[in-house]
């Protein structure tokens, strides 16, 4: 399958498959930050200082013409919190960690023109859109957040709240480290297995005892699909944050001491 992200200039791959939506994932260059942050760092929590930081997105937001005031942007928690965004939440966390919204890692709206905003170094991007019903949500599934099936319970909320019809959401899984790179325990692999279900086949291999390489884009599809998404509503980025060492940061190939990319998503007006 060819892949889904295109680069757009070196700072941006982007999402073009949704009508009126506009979506993408930065990577690490481009920006303003200095080792080992180098150079287009958007994440306000990782050490990295500020003006850098509030420098970049300010790159992003005229790259976007989205203006920071128009962002919203999360204290993630690798947990599954999701928050429905409305106007009166425009420029939260989008200069600072104190207006960020507490412990939230997905984020929908239904209102136009707000950039939902979050980061990532690894972890899963998860993108949804119900383009006929001009609904689009961002999440963030790390392996703690892919167990509690942030994923599924994006999709619950817009068929229960909204009222979106199952076969109307459309998911696009974005850059993350891949089965090749990510390498889990016995404890991991026992939650993955029973967020997905005994009868299901995890895709997993293991490379060693007690160690397995884990492919967590694919559980995340797998919980979608378990949840009612169609299958041929779904899209899957081949990249892998550890391996695109000149693309991407990487919290497992950086030993901790990295950036962040963000993945965002805007409803567009028509």
């Amino acid at each position: 399958m060819p892949e889904i992200f295109h680069q757009d200039g070196e700072e941006l791959l982007m999402l073009t498959e949704w009508q009126n939506v506009l979506a993408g994932f930065t990577t690490k260059q481009g920006g303003f930050s200095q080792q080992p942050f180098t150079t287009f760092n958007l994440g306000l929590h990782v050490g990295d200082v500020q003006p850098a930081v509030v420098r970049n997105r300010q790159k992003l937001s005229e790259l976007l013409q989205i203006p920071l005031a128009r962002w919203i942007c999360c204290e993630q928690t690798h947990d599954s919190h999701i928050a429905k965004i409305t106007k009166q939440d425009a420029g939260k966390g989008a200069v600072d960690m104190e207006t960020a919204l507490a412990q939230t890692d997905g984020l929908y709206t239904n209102e136009a023109e707000l950039l939902l905003a979050l980061c990532f170094a690894d972890c899963v991007p998860l993108y949804f859109a119900a383009p006929n019903y001009g609904l689009v949500g961002v999440a963030h599934a790390g392996w703690k957040g892919t167990v509690k099936n942030i994923a599924g319970k994006m999709v619950r909320l817009w068929c229960e709240r909204e009222h979106i019809p199952l076969q109307e959401i459309m998911v696009a899984i974005g850059p993350a480290i891949g089965s090749c790179c990510y390498i889990v325990d016995d404890r991991v692999l026992n939650a993955a297995q029973n967020a997905l279900g005994e009868k299901r086949d995890l895709p997993y291999r293991e490379v060693s005892l007690g160690q397995y390489a884990l492919d967590l884009k694919e559980l995340n599809r797998l919980l979608l699909i378990k949840e009612g998404v169609l299958a041929s509503n779904i899209q899957v980025s081949d990249y892998c944050t550890s391996c695109a060492e000149d693309l991407f940061f990487s919290h497992r190939r950086d030993n901790g001491q990295t950036g962040r990319m963000m993945a965002f998503i805007v409803r567009k007006e028509e």
